[in-house]
C-alpha cells in the first residue's frame, strides 16, 4: 500500500509546530511528510524589531530548519512556491519542480497590507520578514553613514508608522538601539529624531486607557514624537505627507499599519473570502477533506459576523489541532473541533518596559517585559525544548546569516 504523502507549504509558526507534531503523531513509515520553505531558517516573528535595529544576533531568532526537524521523519526542500494544480494534487515551485501530495497545508503566513496608499510599497521598509527586518537596519546603517558626508537631517529621522504591537515594539527598539549605532557611527544621538505616526487617537487603540497611558508616557521617556489622529497620505524616497498638509522629511520610514493574507494564495484554486482562505471547524479548507490551512493566510470564523485575527497566537493553536485532524483522517478517526482559546497578549517597549493584557490582568513595566521573556521562551521550549533555549540564550552562533537584502 502507498504510503500518503503530507505537504507543509511554509515553515512559520503554524507550518514547524504542524510538521514537528505530526513527527510524534505518526507512526513509523505511516506517511511521507515534507515540509517546503522559501529559506532554510525558521524566524521568530515577535522578535523581528531587534534584527531591524540590530540589537541581536542573527541566529538567536533566525533558526535553521534541518536543525529543528528530525531529518528520519520529515523532509526539507528549500523552495518557493509557485503555484497549486489542487485538481491533479501538485505543487509547482520556482525553477520548475513539482511535489505530489495526498494531503496538503497551507501555512504561507502573511504580507504587509499598504491599503494603497501611493508610496508606501515602494518606499516605506516593512516589518514582515527576517529578510525585509534586515534590509531596515542596513539601510539605518547607510543613512548614518551618509549623513556624514551631507549633514542631511532627514537621514536621521525614523518614521514609524502604525502605532499597534509592531509598531510600538519598534519604537521601543528603536530608542534603545539607536545610541550604541549612532556611537558606533561617531554621530551624536541628540541629533536623531524618532516619530510615531497612528491614525487612531491614540497607540494601541484596542487596549484600555490605563494600558495606552502607560504606553504614551513611556514613548515620551523615549523622547518618540508621538503624532494621532493623521492619516498618511504619500510617502516619498525624503518624506512622509499626512493630513492637514503636515510633512516629515524622513528618508527612513518603517510601515507596521496592518497585514494581509500572502497573495501567493490566489493562484492556488482555492475558494478565497477577503482574499484569505475559508476553513471548517476541523481547518479544512470548506467543501474539501485533504486540505488543510492554518495561520494567517486562512479565514477561521468565530462567528457569523468576525474571524480570528491574524496573530502567532492562533497559527500556534492552529497547527496541534491540524496535525491531529490530518493523522485521525489517514486512520479514518474521528477529527477534532478547533477551537481557540485567547491567552493574552503582551509588547516590549525595549527591554526594560512592555505593556499586555493577559485575562483580565493589566501587565506592564519590568514585569511586562519578564513576561514577553517567558513567553518566548516557552515557544522555544515548545519548538526544540530546553537545549534550544539554552542555544537561543547562552551559545549563539554569532555568523550572520547569508542573504541578499535591497539597500
Amino acid at each position: 500500500m502507498t504510503k500518503p504523502k503530507i505537504l507543509i507549504l511554509g515553515a512559520g509558526y503554524g507550518g514547524i509546530i504542524t510538521s514537528k507534531r505530526l513527527e510524534k503523531l505518526l507512526k513509523d513509515g505511516e506517511a511521507d511528510v515534507t515540509l517546503i520553505n522559501k529559506h532554510d531558517y525558521h524566524y521568530i516573528t515577535t522578535q523581528l524589531h531587534k534584527i531591524g535595529v540590530g540589537t541581536a544576533a542573527d541566529r538567536q531568532f533566525a533558526i535553521s530548519i534541518p536543525d529543528l526537524i528530525d531529518s528520519t521523519k520529515t523532509r526539507f526542500i528549500k523552495g518557493a512556491v509557485s503555484s497549486v494544480d489542487i485538481h491533479n494534487q501538485l505543487v509547482h515551485l520556482e525553477g520548475g519542480d513539482t511535489i505530489e501530495y495526498d494531503y496538503l497545508v497551507t501555512a504561507l503566513g502573511f504580507e504587509v497590507e499598504t491599503f494603497g496608499i501611493p508610496g508606501s510599497k515602494e518606499n516605506a521598509f516593512a516589518i514582515r520578514s527576517f529578510r525585509s527586518s534586515k534590509a531596515i537596519y542596513h539601510h539605518i546603517t547607510k543613512q548614518l553613514n551618509l549623513y556624514k558626508e551631507d549633514q542631511d537631517p532627514s537621514r536621521l529621522t525614523f518614521v514609524v508608522a502604525g502605532g499597534g504591537f509592531t509598531g510600538i515594539e519598534m519604537l521601543g527598539e528603536l530608542a534603545e538601539g539607536l545610541p550604541k549605532l549612532c556611537s558606533q557611527h561617531n554621530i551624536p544621538f541628540e541629533k536623531v529624531k524618532i516619530v510615531a505616526v497612528e491614525a487612531a487617537e491614540s497607540v494601541i487603540p484596542f487596549f484600555p486607557k490605563q494600558s495606552i497611558k502607560y504606553t504614551t508616557e513611556t514613548l515620551d521617556k523615549f523622547d518618540v514624537e508621538l503624532i494621532t489622529s493623521k492619516k498618511i497620505l504619500e510617502c516619498t524616497p525624503e518624506k512622509i505627507l499626512l493630513e492637514t498638509n503636515l510633512e516629515i522629511p524622513a528618508r527612513t520610514i518603517i510601515w507596521s499599519c496592518g497585514v494581509k493574507a500572502n497573495s501567493i494564495v490566489e493562484k492556488f484554486g482555492l475558494p478565497l473570502e477577503k482574499g484569505k482562505i475559508p476553513i471548517d471547524s476541523y481547518l479544512r479548507v470548506k467543501n474539501m477533506t485533504n486540505v488543510f490551512s492554518v495561520g494567517d493566510c486562512s479565514l477561521f470564523m468565530k462567528d457569523e459576523k468576525s474571524s480570528l485575527p491574524p496573530t502567532a497566537q492562533v497559527a500556534l493553536q492552529q497547527a496541534p489541532v491540524c496535525a491531529q485532524n490530518i493523522v485521525s483522517t489517514i486512520r479514518g478517526n474521528e477529527l477534532k473541533v478547533f477551537e481557540y482559546h485567547h491567552k493574552g497578549t503582551v509588547a516590549s517597549i525595549g527591554n526594560f518596559a512592555a505593556v499586555g493584557l493577559v485575562s483580565r490582568f493589566r501587565l506592564s513595566g519590568l514585569f511586562g517585559a519578564f513576561m514577553k521573556q517567558v513567553i518566548e521562551a516557552r515557544y522555544l521550549f515548545n519548538l526544540g525544548g530546553p537545549a534550544l533555549i539554552l542555544k537561543q540564550h547562552f551559545r549563539i552562533n554569532r555568523e550572520p546569516v547569508k542573504i541578499t537584502v535591497k539597500q
